[in-house]
């Protein structure tokens, strides 16, 4: 095993929990979006984490909302 795929297997794990295109490039050091997208790649199996938590969002009322 290589440094590089540990690290690789971190920015993966990262992204997976739903870390954000800038805070990938901020916690592995790039300066370019096309280098962090090496490892959204995990992110697309959260497709249905994010309609889930996007459904249970506009389902709760919030203070303020006169739905």
């Amino acid at each position: 095993m290589r440094w590089h795929d540990l690290r690789h297997t971190g920015a993966v794990l990262a992204a997976s929990t739903g870390a954000t295109l800038a805070e990938l490039m901020a916690r592995l050091g790039h300066s370019t979006a096309g280098a962090a997208l090496r490892y959204q790649h995990a992110a697309k199996g959260r497709d249905a984490e994010i309609a889930a938590s996007l459904s249970a969002l506009i389902a709760t009322p919030h203070e303020g909302n006169n739905r």
